[in-house]
C-alpha cells in the first residue's frame, strides 16, 4: 500500500478521500486537522504522499508545505483546495507543490493525480499554471493594496489608524453599513479574513 496522509480540518473530506481510495493501491495512513498536526503526523507515520488543504487553523497549509520543504523533505505534496488566492498560489508553486486538485470533482481526478505524483510527475492544471505565470510577470513593486480602488485604499488606511466602522463612515460621509459592505468586498479582493490583516497590509503598503 502507498501511504497517504490527508490533512484537512473537515472530517467529511478526510472520510471522503478514504472512501475514494478504498480498493486502490493507495491508502490513508493518518489524518490531520491543522498544520501542526500535519507535520507531527508526517514525522510519526512517514506517508509517501501528503494530501494537503490550504485553509486550516493554526499553521495553514502553505506554511506547513514551506516548513516541510525547508527541512529538506521532498516527498510529493498535493494541495486539495476549494480555491487559492494569488498569494497562496504563488507560495505553493515556489515551495515545490507536486499537484493541485480542486475539491469540486476531486473524486474523479484524485486517483490519477496520486498515481502521477507517486511516479515523480507534477500535476497542475493549465489554468493554475497560466495564472501563476501571469502573476510572476507583474511588476515586483506593486503594493499589497494595489487591487483596491481609491475609496477602498482610503478605508484601508483608516482601518490601519484603528478607526471603527462608524468613525470611518463619518469621515467619508457614508453609512456604517456601507463601510461593512466595502470591507467585505476588500477582504474578497485581497484574500484575507478580517480587519487586522487589512491593517497589516495597509501599514506595509509603500503607497501609504
Amino acid at each position: 500500500m502507498i501511504g497517504v496522509l490527508v490533512a484537512d480540518d473537515h472530517g467529511f473530506i478526510r472520510a471522503g478521500v478514504t472512501a475514494v481510495l478504498r480498493g486502490t493501491p493507495f491508502g490513508v495512513v493518518a489524518g490531520a486537522a491543522s498544520g501542526e498536526e500535519t507535520l507531527a503526523a508526517i514525522a510519526s507515520n512517514d506517508p509517501q504522499i501528503v494530501l494537503l488543504d490550504i485553509n486550516m487553523p493554526g499553521i495553514n497549509g502553505v506554511a506547513a508545505l514551506e516548513m516541510l520543504r525547508s527541512q529538506g523533505d521532498e516527498r510529493p505534496v498535493v494541495v486539495l483546495t476549494a480555491g487559492l488566492t494569488d498569494r497562496q498560489l504563488i507560495a505553493v508553486m515556489r515551495a515545490g507543490v507536486s499537484g493541485i486538485v480542486s475539491k469540486e470533482g476531486a473524486e474523479d481526478e484524485l486517483l490519477d493525480v496520486l498515481e502521477k505524483v507517486h511516479a515523480g510527475q507534477k500535476v497542475i492544471a493549465p489554468e493554475y499554471l497560466q495564472r501563476a505565470l501571469d502573476l510572476s510577470l507583474q511588476p515586483e513593486d506593486k503594493g499589497p493594496l494595489d487591487r483596491l480602488n481609491p475609496r477602498e485604499r482610503r478605508i484601508a488606511r483608516l482601518v490601519a489608524r484603528g478607526m471603527r466602522n462608524r468613525d470611518i463612515g463619518q469621515e467619508l460621509n457614508i453609512g456604517e453599513g456601507t463601510v461593512k459592505v466595502y470591507l467585505h468586498a476588500m477582504y474578497q479582493k485581497l484574500g484575507i479574513e478580517n480587519r487586522t490583516e487589512l491593517a497589516l497590509l495597509a501599514v506595509s503598503d509603500p503607497a501609504n
